[in-house]
């Protein structure tokens, strides 16, 4: 399909959920828009699909919470549920009643912390001195300045209730939380801004209806679209640029003013000629499995698994249990117990299931962690297989009878078992390393001697070139499915336009 122009003031290169964003504000505000996807549909990690033959049940394949600020939603007009679960974070199954109120204390004064952030991320970046300033210097020396699991261990007198806590760090990457890079901190804030942002919720009807309701609010600006439009080459200066893809069949270029790039950073060095660097490539390290189920298990505890699911639930999370998983996984070995999240986004919205499901079914999804996408170059299938048995075995742990007793089977009659891994997620979506975030996440502000002299800069989506924006996972404030960085990217241009 051949574009409708052959200049635009801004091309997106890549129509996941924040390319979106960013090209219906533009587009708003009166700049001529292209959006260029690479797949037949919009949506990146935003999608949903059947996955079992025989049963309706659509799956949100990649993401399945968001966390989309109010704001955003209203300047866009978006037709858009978020509806809050229950329990947005289980609470520990049996825990000593001490630990239970330490458990709440961290993430009282962790999102304490958020609410000072989250106020800033749509604006400017602020400078670290600014953010510290605003803050209990308890809070910054906690969850800023010491790796995660000191403050844990420092906090929390049980190593169950330590690693629950800790393990919503992970996030689809595999390192230790003593790590002095603080990368487990940075993680954890990410969480926590979304708790701070009223909650990471389910979209009515699954993680698709996030990018139709995207996809109707960028039409109705006026966004022109183009999918399978693989986008071969960015080359720009400070003040313009050029955009070729393949559609297939042939060629086509475009010049325009602003490229907002909606690919990782480390895909976008490949656009702009710099190559392809193996050293640098992220590594994702999570595994998604989703369960169609006949009925929920019972859990062994006695917690009633309507509740319990319906939140996030972290199974074999313990700190010493988190810290084994990841020197295995960094010896090139499957872990013997992954860390496991276990979610069940159809006990807060029935509908993914379609019309005409039974009345007990449900989606279960797992999310392995700790797995990274190296443990897979080779003996794929031997090891996916047993990354799944081991991530059963530890559901099974925890509840009255086997999972199995409950999986749904397709028309085939197999199991309702679907498992992707992170190569998976890379050879369908383009992200490098099947990484969630593109990388490991940055704090959401400046280096007190950051250069903030261009809007791209102030907003945290600078890129080596001039006229090359970031509007994806990988700017400063990216992330999951927030929208964020695609409304920071519009603003910077906006700023310089």
């Amino acid at each position: 399909m051949s574009p409708a122009r052959t200049t635009y003031d801004v091309v997106v290169a890549g129509g996941g959920h924040n390319g979106l964003v960013a090209a219906t504000y533009l587009s708003r505000a009166g700049l001529a828009v292209l959006v260029l996807e690479r797949l037949d549909h919009l949506g990146g990690a935003a999608v949903a699909a059947p996955s079992f033959p025989g049963h309706a049940a659509r799956v949100s394949r990649h993401a399945q919470l968001a966390s989309i600020p109010a704001s955003v939603v209203a300047d866009l007009g978006l037709d858009l549920d978020l509806l809050p679960r229950p329990e947005p974070a289980y609470p520990p199954l049996s825990p000593p009643s001490a630990s239970y109120d330490a458990w709440r204390e961290v993430w009282a004064d962790a999102v304490d912390l958020a609410h000072v952030v989250e106020a800033t991320v749509l604006e400017p970046l602020p400078l670290e001195r600014e953010v510290r300033e605003r803050l209990d210097p308890g809070l910054w020396r906690d969850f800023v300045t010491t790796p995660l699991a000191t403050t844990l261990e420092q906090r929390i007198d049980d190593d169950l209730t330590r690693g629950l806590v800790g393990a919503t760090a992970l996030a689809g990457a595999s390192f230790s939380l003593a790590e002095p890079s603080l990368r487990g901190n940075r993680s954890f804030l990410h969480h926590a801004l979304g708790l701070a942002r009223g909650g990471w919720r389910v979209p009515r009807g699954g993680m698709g209806a996030v990018t139709a309701a995207l996809a109707a609010s960028a039409s109705d600006a006026g966004v022109e679209v183009v999918t399978g439009a693989g986008v071969s080459a960015v080359r720009g200066s400070d003040d313009a640029a050029e955009v070729t893809w393949h559609d297939g069949e042939q060629f086509h270029t475009v010049a325009t003013r602003w490229v907002l790039a909606d690919v990782a950073p480390w895909v976008l060095r490949i656009l702009l000629g710099e190559g392809d660097d193996p050293e640098t490539k992220p590594e994702g390290a999570q595994v998604k499995v989703d369960l169609l189920l006949d009925r929920l298990p019972d859990l062994a505890s006695g917690d009633d698994p309507a509740a319990a699911f319906a939140g996030t639930l972290r199974l074999d999370s313990g700190l010493d249990a988190i810290e084994a998983a990841a020197a295995a996984a960094a010896a090139g070995e499957v872990p013997d117990a992954p860390p496991l999240e276990v979610h069940c986004p159809t006990l807060v919205d029935r509908s993914p299931l379609g019309a005409h499901a039974p009345d007990g079914q449900h989606l279960l999804s797992l999310l392995v962690q700790h797995v990274p996408v190296s443990l897979f170059t080779t003996d794929v299938v031997a090891r996916q297989g047993l990354v799944v048995e081991r991530a059963l075995a530890t559901l099974d742990r925890h509840l009255t009878a086997p999972l199995e007793s409950c999986v749904a089977r397709d028309a085939d009659g197999q199991p309702c078992i679907e498992a992707r891994l992170p190569h998976d997620v890379e050879a369908e979506l383009g992200m490098p390393g099947g990484h969630p975030f593109h990388g490991d996440l940055d704090w959401p502000w400046a280096p007190n001697r950051a250069l903030l002299d261009t809007p791209a800069r102030q907003w945290g989506v600078a890129s080596d070139v001039g006229s090359v924006l970031v509007c994806g996972a990988g700017a400063r404030r990216g992330g999951g499915v927030t929208g964020i960085a695609g409304h920071n990217a519009a603003q910077a241009v906006l700023a310089a336009h």
